[in-house]
């Protein structure tokens, strides 16, 4: 076994300390939602929340192992958005931006941590008002929470990746709405949040994904977006792009000075994950950005919308496919919900009655943890109820 094998193997969720990494990690992002959505109320800046949100998980994760010899890498892995009604996805805008959150609204709080490199995501839809979500709203938010619940349920061992795109479409159609088109759940791995083994969302001749098997000890994020529209989201203007990665592959000599000040800037503070162009300056970001993406230094997270007026709502949630079942790590219940549909289909019904946890033979040791214990809780999700569609979390 070459070194590099080695180092991949010791680095699994074989390795319990890689566990309890992914579960700090967990706790924290499970956190920062839960603060975040909290200070979602009318009038309130989105850049503020952003901020909130990313801030928190700087602090959290900086007062964590902070003694030890060698320096672990720790914070933000994926900034935090606040996409509202139907914004898709990866608004995190600048300091200069006044938009604020209005009563109604369907807003959409994307996140992640990571400990050591080893990330939690999570991603949930939360409505700016007091009662129970009914109508349309409704049934956007049980269509994604209710693809979630059997998504969780069929990315295990042995199950292909095709068999998720296909049932959360079901899942989708059977509440009237649409899984949105160009989402991918990515495999999760050290420092890498965009692993090369992908569900996608919706099977078509432009996007094609290798088939690919789900297996013991790896981490998936998996990534529900739902809409009442048509599940075609355009990017309407670039401008509004603010989170970045580096793209580690690629090289070239930058002309303008902005352009290799800001790029050299970006090496130093996020060498690996996504970031946001709040954290560099102003100026100066918005000249060399622009030099840095049109020659592939940089892989932007486009803002994404459907058409006014159509409901978006997005699920995202950690798996770590452990050898006695899925746990999922990052969650957040939903508020309540009342969708005008229910789900009569018996194979969505079989999907959802599936247990998450695999009883082996011996009872297998439950391990002592804990750090993210809170979130374990909440992942002994067994058989959900599917008389409601939108899912028994209260």
């Amino acid at each position: 076994m070459s070194d590099d094998e080695r180092e991949e193997k010791e680095l699994d969720l074989t390795s319990p300390e890689v566990v309890t990494k992914y579960k700090s990690a967990a706790e924290i992002a499970n956190k920062a939602l839960q603060l975040v959505v909290s200070e979602c109320k009318p009038g309130v800046k989105i850049v503020d929340l952003c901020e909130k949100g990313d801030s928190f998980i700087r602090e959290q994760t900086g007062n964590m192992y902070k003694n030890v010899k060698k320096k672990i890498e720790r914070g933000v892995a994926f900034p935090t958005c606040v996409s509202v009604n139907n914004t898709l996805c990866h608004f995190s805008p600048l300091a200069s931006d006044e938009t604020v959150l209005q009563e109604g609204d369907m807003i959409k709080i994307d996140l992640g941590c990571h400990i050591d490199g080893f990330i939690a995501v999570v991603a949930h839809t939360h409505v700016l008002q007091d009662g129970p979500v009914t109508g349309r709203a409704a049934d956007v938010i049980a269509a994604a929470n209710t693809a979630a619940e059997v998504a969780l349920r069929l990315v295990r061992p042995g199950k292909k990746n095709k068999d998720v795109t296909e049932a959360i479409q079901k899942v989708a159609a059977a509440h009237d709405c649409k899984i949105v088109e160009g989402v991918l759940s990515h495999q999760l791995k050290q420092f890498v949040i965009d692993g090369n083994k992908v569900v996608l969302s919706v099977s078509n001749p432009d996007t094609r994904v290798d088939d690919a098997e789900f297996e013991e000890n790896e981490v998936y994020a998996v990534d529900i977006v739902t809409s009442t529209g048509d599940g075609k989201p355009k990017l309407l203007d670039e401008k509004q792009t603010t989170i970045y990665k580096r793209a580690v592959d690629k090289n070239y000599h930058l002309k303008m000075k902005a352009s290799r000040f800001i790029f050299s800037e970006i090496n130093q503070k996020f060498p690996i994950m996504p970031f946001t162009a709040r954290a560099l300056e102003e100026k100066r970001a918005r000249l060399g950005l622009v030099e840095c993406v049109n020659h592939e230094l940089l892989q932007p997270y486009p803002v994404l919308h459907e058409k006014p007026g159509d409901y978006v709502a997005h699920i995202k949630f950690t798996v770590l496919l452990m050898p006695n079942g899925s746990d999922r790590i990052t969650s957040h219940a939903l508020q309540e919900i009342q969708s005008t549909k229910t789900i009569d289909d018996p194979e969505i019904k079989a999907w959802l009655a599936l247990g998450i946890k695999t009883k082996k033979k011996g009872g297998g040791k439950k391990k002592k943890g804990k750090k993210g214990d809170k979130a374990e809780e909440s992942t002994e999700a067994e058989p959900m109820d599917a008389t409601n569609g939108a899912a028994t979390q209260e």
